[in-house]
């Protein structure tokens, strides 16, 4: 790999090119620059410095960076990608073509042009040596870009690998395999998607680290894996099934059905204040500890809160401190199992009127 940090200017060009701050582009130049003509001379005087000298390479790539920073420079960028593109196609062995073609992915990056912008970051991967630019490996950068830009799920899944499997030292593997897991997901990639998820579950930091946009990562990578590798037995077809059989078992104080009932994967029986996956809140219990010597009730309706994909059930008289009980019922997301999709199940528990 080579480093561009690191090379050393030829000093003839360097006295030459350290006059200069900024300047224009000769036989490239856009039409509508308002650039002054002592710059536009200046780069013309480049541009023959590049068609007439025996330059080697690293005197050659000092001229070509030096004319290309110019027009970045100046926000024009359509002036760096006439200018990068036609070096490249012309010189299609130059060591650098990784370098000009990133350029060239910057300058479209610079214009909304994202999808333009992500073919050139792909070709670098696919055609070119990766190359170092102040210690920063160009291949790396481009795949960061990728990820970002990509609206292909596929696509995505190959940034993602690249990245674990090229730079771990450079990136934080845990966030990485939980978005590659979402990928697979959103490509229906089912194996994959639970393979990786348990792999982002196996991290030390799985439990505590904070990924922008993704608030619930360990909740969802845990309820996925658990859910998968569970019975399923106790979910209801349609809320309303489940509705009908949970206020029967209520009404006739039966604890079994209610114990049958509950869902058999995260659980979870808490305040409106606690989070879903406490230690506390995951305890198991039995409904009978609850319904002997009380006189349990429910609302007729469901709560107002309810929507096409939750639903709570308002009950009361369950002990003494805290009598109210809300029942949440949830819709099962698990596009694995088409017998499984969409069918509802009991979740968990708030304890105490919402807040």
């Amino acid at each position: 790999m080579l480093n561009l940090g690191s090379m050393k200017n030829n000093v003839i060009l360097f006295l030459l090119l350290g006059a200069i701050s900024f300047s224009f582009l000769s036989c490239k130049t856009s039409k509508n620059s308002n650039i002054d003509s002592s710059i536009f001379q200046i780069q013309a005087d480049l541009q023959e410095i590049l068609n007439t000298r025996d330059l080697n390479s690293q005197q050659r790539y000092t001229t070509i960076n030096q004319m290309a920073n110019n027009l970045l420079a100046v926000k024009d960028y359509q002036g760096v990608i006439l200018f990068l593109t036609d070096w490249v196609e012309s010189n299609p062995d130059d060591m650098y073509n990784s370098y000009w073609l990133l350029m060239i992915a910057y300058a479209y990056l610079s214009i909304d042009s994202e999808p333009v912008a992500e073919y050139y970051f792909d070709r670098i991967l696919q055609q070119c040596s990766d190359l170092l630019v102040k210690g920063k490996s160009i291949h790396f950068m481009c795949l960061q870009n990728l990820i970002q830009i990509s609206k292909t799920p596929a696509h995505k899944i190959n940034y993602f690998n690249e990245l674990i499997n090229r730079f771990p030292q450079d990136v934080n593997t845990t966030e990485l395999y939980l978005r590659l897991a979402i990928e697979y997901q959103n490509d229906s990639q089912w194996d994959a998607a639970l393979k990786t998820y348990a792999l982002f579950l196996e991290q030390p930091d799985a439990t505590t680290i904070q990924i922008p946009g993704e608030p619930d990562a360990y909740k969802n990578a845990r309820h996925f894996v658990d859910f998968n590798n569970s019975s399923k037995d106790w979910t209801f077809e349609s809320l309303s099934e489940l509705e009908k059989a949970v206020k029967k078992a209520i009404r006739n104080y039966d604890w079994r059905s209610l114990d049958k009932y509950k869902a058999k994967v995260n659980f979870f029986s808490m305040s409106w204040r606690q989070d879903e996956m406490d230690a506390n809140s995951q305890e198991e219990f039995s409904m009978r500890s609850y319904m002997a010597g009380n006189r349990i009730r429910f609302s007729d309706k469901l709560d107002e809160d309810s929507n096409p994909n939750e639903a709570y059930l308002r009950t009361w008289g369950w002990s003494t401190y805290v009598p109210v009980w809300y029942l949440y019922f949830r819709k099962i997301n698990y596009p694995i199992d088409p017998d499984i999709h969409g069918n509802w199940e009991w979740a968990g528990i708030y304890m105490g009127n919402k807040l």
